[in-house]
């Protein structure tokens, strides 16, 4: 996962997620991304933040797979697994819900995210019912280095 990571920060944790429709068509989407430990688990997965009520959480509760793309330039790395979420309305076994708050923030900041007021950060991710979204890999693909 350490080249995901360096990849991650290559262009400030840009991303293309990707998972298939269940009529077989792809939904894509840029996001913010990064590594980080899973908070239960403890294994390294790339996270993200996610606005509540979206088509990839929809998805995600239903079907559980994604792949991400990091680019760099013309070189890349794609990380496909299974997805987790942990947020308002996602409760995870072991995770304590008042974490909720904190783990955004720390996704946030692996993303490459900064802010200047997290109070602020806090309410609006509460009023967006934002969960973060960890895909665990089960394969990694790409091509040259960062």
């Amino acid at each position: 996962m350490e080249k995901v990571r360096r990849f991650a920060g290559a262009d400030q944790g840009l991303a293309v997620v990707s998972f298939g429709r269940p009529d077989g068509s792809v939904h894509s989407s840029v996001v913010n991304a990064g590594v980080m430990a899973h908070p239960v688990s403890g294994e390294d997965a790339v996270a993200l933040v996610v606005r509540g009520g979206t088509v990839k959480l929809r998805h995600w509760r239903r079907n559980g797979r994604a792949t991400i793309v990091f680019r760099s330039g013309w070189f890349w790395v794609g990380v496909e697994g299974t997805t987790t979420i942990i947020g308002p309305d996602d409760p995870f076994d072991g995770f304590d819900p008042a974490g909720v708050p904190g783990l955004l923030r720390d996704v946030f900041t692996a993303a490459g995210g900064v802010h200047d007021d997290w109070a602020e950060y806090d309410r609006v991710m509460a009023a967006e019912r934002r969960a973060t979204v960890f895909i665990h890999p089960t394969r990694i693909t790409g091509v040259g280095a960062p």
